[in-house]
């Protein structure tokens, strides 16, 4: 088998977005489904840059399920490691919509999400060595079996390059942001590139200003430590070489999805051999490009589209205006 270029853990589920803005929950009247999770949706964005993409997660035995099998497979990730649990149900996510920074997410994974039910004995762990990028996140590390999953994947892959750790942090999925730091120490031993924004690098090594937490990171044996600042733009850091790429000016619709874009677009870039600053540029306006859009999965951003938007921007144009 080919090796994938971009191979995901985690998250995955059915995104159901308000179609009206501004409208809290109990007041919407209309809803769209879409295809989410945040492990799943950087293997769409990848996808949609050219990339041969799979997931690795499980989803309920009952219709959003097979819903996830036809989405991805019209999204362009490979469903192949996408296995069902008997008796729990495919989570479901809704959302309020107040731009431009307050959206409220309400998730339901009781009595545990069946992407938490990964196990390390049905790991392919050929593909999971073999992949380019090997893309997990740390809500993965919040209950058992899926821990367990991911320290079996890493010891596979023995800390190879391009094996990255989103710092994902979800409060509502841990019992204590302490319970998480914890989980986040051991991780980081195992991978070699870590990227959160600053609240979840606060999470993970106690540092929130931008500068001190790549410092961190890179303490902990990581490669490469992207910081993302939101406003204030983004930071990435190597032990020889440091940039900072300013912010995109965009007209934010719903910026739940704008992490998985970058993720997707960071992944391309660092397989492509690019500049570290070419990467995080691309990759910024692609989190911008999704963050003007409703959905998350589908809209995903392909290289063309990141490519226009760049050079738009550069000319001041703000994206989503």
């Amino acid at each position: 088998m080919t090796a994938y270029d971009v191979l995901t853990i985690g998250r995955v589920g059915v995104d159901l977005y308000p179609l009206q803005v501004g409208v809290g929950l109990a007041d919407v009247e209309t809803f769209g489904k879409f295809l989410g999770g945040s492990a799943t949706n950087v293997a769409v964005a990848a996808a949609r840059h050219g990339r041969r993409t799979a997931v690795v997660t499980r989803t309920g035995d009952d219709p959003f399920g097979r819903f996830v099998h036809q989405a991805l497979g019209e999204l362009g990730v490979d469903d192949a490691f996408v296995t069902s649990v008997p008796d729990l149900p495919t989570p479901v996510t809704f959302c309020e919509i107040f731009p431009p920074d307050d959206f409220p997410l309400y998730f339901y994974r009781l009595p545990i999400a069946p992407d938490l039910m990964v196990r390390a004995d049905e790991l392919d762990l050929a593909a999971v060595r073999d992949a380019g990028v090997w893309w997990s996140t740390v809500t993965g590390l919040s209950r058992e079996p899926s821990r367990s999953a991911h320290h079996a994947a890493w010891a596979a892959r023995g800390r190879r390059p391009l094996t990255v750790l989103d710092l994902d942090y979800r409060p509502m999925f841990w019992e204590s942001p302490a319970d998480a730091t914890r989980e986040v120490a051991t991780a980081l031993e195992q991978v070699t590139v870590a990227v959160g924004n600053l609240e979840e690098c606060e999470v993970a090594v106690g540092e929130r200003e931008a500068s001190r937490a790549a410092d961190a990171l890179l303490d902990r044996g990581v490669e490469l430590a992207v910081v993302k600042q939101g406003p204030r733009g983004v930071l990435a850091a190597t032990r020889d070489e440091r940039v900072e790429v300013p912010p995109v000016p965009v007209r934010v619709l719903n910026g739940l999805g704008a992490g998985d874009g970058f993720g997707g677009a960071l992944c391309h870039g660092l397989l492509a051999g690019w500049a570290l600053e070419r990467t995080v540029r691309f990759a910024n306006v692609a989190g911008a490009l999704v963050a003007s859009r409703l959905e998350c999965s589908t809209a995903m951003p392909t290289t063309a589209e990141v490519e226009d938007a760049m050079v738009a921007a550069a000319g001041g144009v703000v994206i989503g205006a």
